[in-house]
């Protein structure tokens, strides 16, 4: 996220991501315990849809990456790629009904193919289909560069520097790859940039240039922040894990991944010094100034259960990468810093401490929203510009309102609100709003032919219409105790199938039908896809996403 007086400086803002809890944790933690309030017995469970993803274990899931890796180059050349080619496995997923989906990167003569990426859908060893992020040939007539690497370098350090990063530095030499994000493939450098951002946040600014004519083709940037500067979120009294080594209690969840919480104390590298506490209890309830304030740590460890706990039990998924390893968390993040972010590189989220060092921006919906940019990451990989940014960042949208209503916390009950609790305007109003983004006065209700140069912050506003018309329908309705009223572009009245299904569809369309370049369009066919799997073609479901879909002007 970004502070409103700074928007204007920077093409890649934030809420991006978004971690952790409220603020108030007074009673004593248990050592491995789980969940964070106490909730009503759940009602039986469903049988699964034949097209849900089934939980793999780590094991079984290795296992089916290594199977599918030895057998690459035959995939390869069934589905049609060149002599040239060869697959590279990113992730598995495996449904009820025994069907399996295969990501594949792309390599042409040994360079990796930016925007080359694929999903192979397979039942009994049969191919059903292939999705694409690009459906061009790879074929480029020579990898000798025209223009010097050095150029690329430069014109990626200008890019940064105006784009207001300080401290800027390549990270390494310009690598060759194809980049095939659009147009024609051909051959490219990629310069990853590194230093600060101008507000702070770490910068990892990926330019890609024609190796051929010096061009710019693309840029994004991998560091993907949220930032608020309003109060901490109280979510009241909550249970943590923890784990007692010694005499010493620390905030280390064994019970998910070996999630761990760090403090970093003022730092801004480094992976700090594990929180620990001579009794069970982290925090007080309230903020600190003080750089070793425990309710910052509390809250962040909250927050990334909550995602953990809300991804295994709505999906099966085993932790963001789906393999059984939790992320870990770093607060106290230097001074004064209004901002959060999540990077992949370390696998971690990171808070600052807002102004004064007072205000820790740890809100339950901002750590599900942070979060799920790893869990894109690891499966669709949506490009962070034009429209696929603006999906990548309504993906976050829609999980982190999943984590929030998923958590039942009565102090923080679910909404279509983003960042509701972290007072970013300074008056009390929420970050963005889904039934209707335009109401924060920037996001875009409707999709347009100019969606694509748009903020990714903003473009968002389609994809989380969409959903929230999917999931509660058109018109004006309480939910929750918040009132909404939701329009259509096309005056039509949207019916809502619920938001369990919607989030199934969403989720069953992230990890399996769509790519690194899914634009608006593509979202569409992605999400009848994952209907049509779920619960038919020409079901009610299928019938609403269409229906959503043209309700924001996508068809």
């Amino acid at each position: 996220m970004t502070p409103p007086n700074a928007r204007h400086h920077r093409t890649s803002l934030a809420i991006a991501t978004a971690v952790a809890a409220g603020a108030l944790l007074t009673t004593g933690l248990t050592a491995g315990a789980a969940s964070a309030q106490t909730t009503a017995a759940p009602a039986a469970a469903a049988k699964p849809l034949a097209a849900a993803p089934t939980a793999l274990s780590a094991s079984a899931r290795s296992s089916l990456i290594a199977d599918a890796q030895t057998a690459a180059p035959d995939t390869a050349h069934r589905i049609g790629l060149g002599a040239k080619e060869k697959l590279v496995v990113k992730d598995v997923v495996k449904d009820v009904d025994g069907t399996v989906h295969t990501r594949y990167e792309r390599t042409y003569d040994g360079l990796p193919v930016l925007g080359g990426d694929l999903v192979v859908h397979e039942k009994a060893d049969k191919t059903e289909g292939v999705t694409r992020a690009t459906k061009a040939t790879i074929k480029v007539a020579s990898l000798t560069p025209k223009v010097a690497a050095s150029k690329a370098e430069n014109q990626a350090l200008t890019a940064a520097k105006d784009a207001g990063s300080t401290r800027t530095d390549a990270d390494k030499a310009p690598r060759k790859v194809i980049w095939a994000g659009d147009g024609t493939p051909v051959l490219a450098y990629e310069t990853v940039v590194g230093g600060l951002q101008e507000d702070g946040t770490p910068n990892e600014l990926h330019v890609i240039t024609d190796a051929a004519t010096g061009k710019k083709l693309h840029e994004y940037q991998a560091i993907e922040t949220g930032t608020g500067t309003g109060k901490t979120l109280y979510s009241g009294t909550v249970t943590l894990g923890t784990n007692l080594s010694g005499s010493s209690y620390q905030l280390y969840d064994t019970s998910r991944g070996g999630h761990k919480t760090y403090n970093l104390a003022r730092g801004t590298s480094g992976t700090g010094t594990l929180f620990t506490n001579t009794t069970n209890v982290f925090g007080t309830g309230s903020a600190s100034s003080s750089s070793s304030d425990q309710t910052a740590a509390a809250d962040a460890a909250y927050g990334a259960q909550a995602t953990w706990d809300f991804y295994k039990n709505t999906f099966g998924r085993n932790g963001i990468k789906n393999n059984g390893t939790a992320a870990y968390s770093r607060v106290h993040y230097s001074s004064g810093y209004v901002n959060a972010f999540w990077d992949d590189s370390c696998f971690c989220m990171t808070y600052g401490d807002g102004s004064g060092n007072t205000h820790p921006l740890t809100s339950l919906d901002v750590a599900g929203h942070e979060m799920s940019h790893g869990v894109t990451s690891a499966t669709a990989n949506l490009n962070y510009s034009g429209e696929s940014g603006g999906l990548n960042e309504a993906t976050s949208d829609i999980f982190g309102t999943g984590v929030e209503f998923a958590t039942n916390n009565s102090s923080d009950v679910g909404d279509y609100l983003i960042g509701e609790k972290i007072n970013i305007n300074g008056d009390g109003s929420p970050l963005r709003y889904m039934d209707k983004p335009s109401k924060d006065g920037a996001s875009l209700d409707y999709w347009s032919s100019s969606a694509g140069n748009k903020d990714v912050h903003y473009s968002s506003g389609i994809a989380n219409h969409f959903f929230y018309l999917l999931a509660e329908g058109s018109g004006a309705k309480t939910i929750n105790g918040v009132s909404y009223n939701s329009p259509t572009y096309n005056g039509s009245t949207v019916t809502g199938i619920g938001r369990a299904k919607a989030l199934q569809i969403w989720y069953k369309a992230l990890t399996t039908y769509m790519t690194s370049t899914t634009n608006y369009k593509g979202a569409r066919t992605a999400t009848l896809s994952a209907a049509s799997a779920l619960y038919g073609s020409g079901s009610t479901e299928y019938n609403a996403v269409a229906a959503a879909w043209t309700a924001v002007n996508v068809s």
